[in-house]
């Protein structure tokens, strides 16, 4: 696939760690503001990227590229997204899709009318060891009780307490410890047990974000409980604890380099399925696979994920009472 970037932040640089690897991806073009051009052409001449644009709408006009990579902060994904959809672009998304369910419902409309396929980029809901815990989750009988806390002290903490609000922690951005980091735990929950029956959310609330918060999930014949921090730290852990026993993570969700089974009677065994592969690397391999092949049934099925997981994510801000900007957009209209 013959591949556009936007943006030229971290996660982009993470990109480039690991795409060169991945078969079937042609590094057509990056794009970015004018003010980060600069940056760009240097990351785009250092990792043999053909072009790049000044002008993100530029890129957009470019008939050799196939597919737009969004790398982008959080608030500006569902408008480019949508323009990416209207120059007839396929597109992948970085997570958080959207800010809220009602962007991404509209999204996914656009894509299908246009015969587009529209995806997240979303490491945890293609991780080979999440695929091998959801396999293994009958080892532990019935689930009783899922645990799971992604806890990072940010650095933007220390400029946010001084008044230096970054897009991190900034409610227009679409910022919060709940897009940032709790997020991955809500996919976790989704790729092993779909969409819970409720969703509440207590937030700690600084200046109108979350900056940590507690996430809870009724699975009616099980419960869940999802903690996301940039204002504290604590060992990060994943543990989904059933009648016969418990799966135990001890990285984070949006990695899980490995786990464990941990047997009633104390026997453990370790699983690894991803030979130290970067995290990203599993979900660009299945992009190329989908995208070359047309494959709107795969497409829809991870849509479908996506989807649950904004609506999780909704429901929680809203019962914590955490307003974004493009939340008040939408009410407008």
């Amino acid at each position: 696939m013959k591949l556009g970037i936007t943006g030229c932040g971290m996660i982009v640089h993470d990109l480039f760690r690991f795409i060169h690897d991945v078969e079937g991806v042609e590094l057509t073009a990056m794009a970015s503001i004018p003010a980060e051009y600069e940056k760009v052409q240097a990351l785009a001449k250092e990792n043999h990227v053909q072009k790049t644009y000044e002008c993100y709408e530029d890129m957009l006009k470019d008939d050799e590229i196939e597919v737009i990579y969004l790398g982008v902060p959080n608030h500006l994904h569902y408008v480019m997204c949508k323009q990416a959809l209207e120059a007839h672009k396929h597109v992948i998304c970085e997570k958080p899709f959207t800010s809220h369910i009602q962007e991404l419902e509209e999204l996914n409309q656009l894509a299908k009318d246009n015969h587009l396929l529209l995806l997240e980029a979303i490491s945890t809901q293609y991780l080979p060891n999440v695929l091998k815990m959801k396999e293994l989750l009958n080892e532990v009988g019935n689930v009783k009780i899922v645990s799971a806390n992604y806890s990072q002290y940010s650095s933007r903490y220390n400029a946010f307490k001084e008044g230096n609000i970054l897009p991190a922690f900034d409610y227009t951005k679409s910022g919060g410890a709940l897009m940032d980091l709790n997020i991955y735990n809500i996919h976790l929950l989704v790729a092993l047990f779909g969409e819970p029956q409720n969703v509440q959310y207590q937030a700690n609330i600084e200046k109108g974000i979350d900056t940590s918060g507690i996430i809870t999930l009724d699975y009616g014949h099980f419960k869940a409980v999802l903690i996301g921090a940039k204002d504290c730290k604590a060992p990060i852990m994943t543990s989904i604890q059933g009648d016969q026993g418990c799966i135990l993570v001890t990285t984070p969700a949006n990695g899980i380099t490995d786990f464990k089974v941990i047997k009633n009677d104390n026997t453990e065994t370790l699983y690894n399925e991803q030979n130290g592969q970067h995290r990203m690397y599993f979900e660009f391999v299945e992009f190329v696979k989908i995208i070359e092949n047309k494959d709107y049934q795969k497409a829809d099925e991870m849509m479908k994920k996506s989807l649950a997981a904004m609506k999780i994510a909704t429901n929680a801000r809203k019962s914590a009472g955490v307003v974004f900007l493009a939340d008040q957009n939408i009410n407008n209209d």
